[in-house]
């Protein structure tokens, strides 16, 4: 996209609660003068298209048809009139495989996909729904079939949340310091001369680009699963992390993603104080959300966080382009306890129910991932939710070493031991007994990677005993056999899932230039013949090796479970499971005297895409919040009050009241 024609504002400082109030009810003035006017027009409109229509279809639209095919347009959507899309060499609002596109910094590239899918870009038209990533997959402004439509996703990891094993120069530069976001962040600050945390806006620029977003859908695919951290809306003061910038970068992987027709999950990835101290999570701390002195004030700063993405992706113009929101990422159940949790998620729900409304088409999916317990701990969790489906994330890598051989041989046509054949007993039975008993199930991260092998994958300075690592790592020299074996481990393990986004879609290059995690990167499979350009291939493959993936789910869900039906929670759980919760682990001090926070801030509304010359009647509704009735404020410190520190939270004194300020 031309930076002339497409320019992403910077998220405004936080407008107060009085700006917001005038902003919404001048929004509900202006709504109802406009039904008044749709009204008004409605009986001229019948008359003229009773004239009209018959001239269009027999007429109009066979030359304009005709056009469209010699101009390198396409049908299904735009005018394809020649001169108004700069972002393409012909000036055609939309393309096939082969057509050229103009990316953002002017440099050219050629569409390639092979599967009818069909980008479109109009500028005056700039929420547009038309395009489509191939044949199999409903264009945006067709509903997604839930339970019918296959997701075939992949992650944009290490991007917004940069993570070590994927992006390895950047932490390589700060040996023995860099060891997540928050020490890489304060080993950049400290480090002007070397670019300073603006090295992360570097990183943003050029990990993933228009071009990535094109190759993923001529791939097959149909989602992005795309992480962001809470940085990306404010920080507080002492977070080194690069404030707001990665909401610039995430509007324009919304705008790429539109004009591919890829649906996204949107992934909160890191939250306040850690949901499980990892270091994806910000920090190897704690975890500290829902946990400790400090879990209860980051779990409610966490739900702020949550009510401005969901008023933001709710809003008409982002509704089906993300229908899925995962609002915590791995949230480490052990040391939360399942019952806390669910009161967090019961709380979340409300919430984004009460803005978003309840049935299909109001408001995403809500994703929740199973920490990492048996799926037996959340059967029937939550029954008559509006939408909830559960996010697994299935991983041999980390469960201890198995040296059985990934390359090829007789035995992998057998049922037996094989990765391919323990990919499908184990995760096809688990995915079966979750569609069954919980709901809507999905493998949002799995990647290729049967062991721990690679640079950073346990962490800095991580390191694996398992002595087949230099053949894992030697992806260049990798023979037939190995590229099949891991080919026909990746097809067993999504046939098992069904519904799956890939983690991840590229692995950088260390300091010496080599992909030190090969078998994580979708697009380094692509490359070399491990993973299949089509993954409507891997459909069967459990069958194939004649191994039985369960057969508790029959294929029909609830209808609450998909938003056929509304239905409604339990009154009872709303008292087993109240928000906040009655206890959590590792405090000092009874619930009544955790920190908390006020909702007496400014709210915080993430800033939208801007479109130079777009008329103001398709841009001009879009602020950034959906619900006009949602007026709280937003989430602060209480004036006076100390707080411990986030991430290490202990008292410097031990309360013996609530701070009211």
């Amino acid at each position: 996209m031309s930076s002339s024609h497409f320019i992403v504002a910077p998220s405004p400082s936080p407008p107060s609660e009085t700006f917001l109030s005038e902003k919404r009810q001048s929004r509900s003035k202006f709504s109802r003068r406009r039904n008044v006017i749709v009204l008004s027009v409605l009986a001229f409109i019948v008359v003229v298209l009773a004239i009209i229509l018959p001239v269009y279809f027999t007429v109009i639209r066979p030359v304009h048809h005709s056009n469209e095919a010699t101009s390198g347009g396409s049908s299904s959507g735009g005018s394809g009139s020649s001169g108004s899309n700069p972002q393409s060499p012909s000036g055609a609002v939309s393309g096939g495989d082969g057509s050229t596109v103009i990316a953002e910094d002017g440099s050219q590239f050629i569409y390639n996909n092979t599967f009818g899918g069909i980008w479109y870009q109009d500028p005056s038209d700039p929420y547009n729904l038309n395009a489509q990533p191939n044949s199999w997959t409903p264009p945006l402004n067709t509903s997604w079939n839930w339970g019918v439509d296959p997701i075939y996703g992949v992650n944009l990891g290490g991007w917004l949340v940069t993570e070590p094993f994927i992006t390895p120069s950047l932490y390589q530069k700060y040996p023995g310091v860099a060891k997540d976001e928050f020490t890489l962040s304060q080993a950049m600050r400290a480090d002007q001369a070397g670019g300073g945390v603006g090295q992360l806006e570097d990183h943003y620029k050029t990990f993933i680009t228009e071009k990535d977003i094109a190759q993923i859908a001529g791939s097959g695919l149909n989602f992005l699963r795309i992480p962001i951290p809470f940085w990306a809306i404010e920080t507080y003061e002492g977070e080194p992390y690069l404030e707001k910038t990665a909401w610039t970068y995430l509007l324009k992987a919304l705008g790429w993603a539109r004009k591919y027709g890829l649906r996204v999950c949107l992934d909160l990835h890191a939250v306040p104080g850690s949901q499980n101290g990892y270091n994806h999570s910000g920090k190897l701390a704690g975890p500290n959300f829902m946990v400790s002195n400090m879990g209860l004030a980051n779990a409610e700063r966490t739900l702020y966080y949550i009510r401005v993405l969901t008023e933001f992706i709710s809003q008409p113009e982002y509704r089906e382009l993300v229908p899925i929101f995962g609002i915590v990422n791995e949230a480490l159940i052990n040391s939360i306890g399942l019952d806390q949790m669910t009161s967090f998620y019961l709380r979340a729900h409300t919430m984004i129910r009460e803005i978003t409304g309840t049935g299909r088409g109001n408001g995403p999916f809500i994703a929740i991932h199973n920490g990492f317990i048996p799926g037996s701990s959340w059967d029937d969790f939550l029954a008559g939710s509006d939408r909830i489906m559960m996010d697994q994330h299935p991983y041999f890598a980390f469960g201890g070493q198995n040296l059985n051989p990934i390359a090829t041989d007789a035995s992998d046509m057998k049922p037996g031991g094989t990765w391919p054949a323990q990919a499908c007993r184990t995760w096809g039975t688990e995915t079966d007994r979750s569609r069954a008993t919980f709901g809507f199930t999905i493998a949002g991260e799995f990647s290729s990677a049967p062991n721990d092998c690679g640079l950073f994958i346990n962490g800095v300075p991580g390191g694996t005993s398992n002595p087949q690592c230099p053949e894992y790592l030697d992806y260049q020299n990798y023979n037939s056999s190995m590229k099949q074996g891991l080919r026909n481990f990746l097809a067993a393990s999504a046939d098992s899932f069904g519904d799956w986004f890939y983690w991840t879609w590229k692995i950088d290059p260390d300091i010496d230039g080599t992909i030190s995690a090969p078998t994580w990167s979708y697009q380094l499979g692509l490359e070399n013949g491990w993973i299949d350009l089509d993954p409507r291939g891997y459909k069967g493959e459990c069958a194939e090796l004649q191994i039985a993936t369960g057969s508790m789910f029959d294929g029909t869900y609830q209808p609450w479970q998909l938003g056929v039906e509304t239905s409604s929670i339990a009154q009872s759980s709303s008292v087993e499971f109240p928000w906040p919760p009655t206890t959590i682990s590792s405090v000092d001090v009874p619930m009544a005297l955790l920190p908390t926070y006020t909702t007496t801030g400014s709210v915080i509304t993430m800033a939208p895409e801007t479109f130079t010359g777009a008329p103001s009647r398709v841009t001009g509704a879009v602020d950034g919040w959906f619900d006009d009735n949602d007026r709280e404020g937003g989430v602060t410190p209480v004036a006076g009050c100390p707080y411990p520190d986030e991430y290490t939270p202990t008292f410097q004194v031990v309360p013996t009241a609530p701070c009211t300020g």
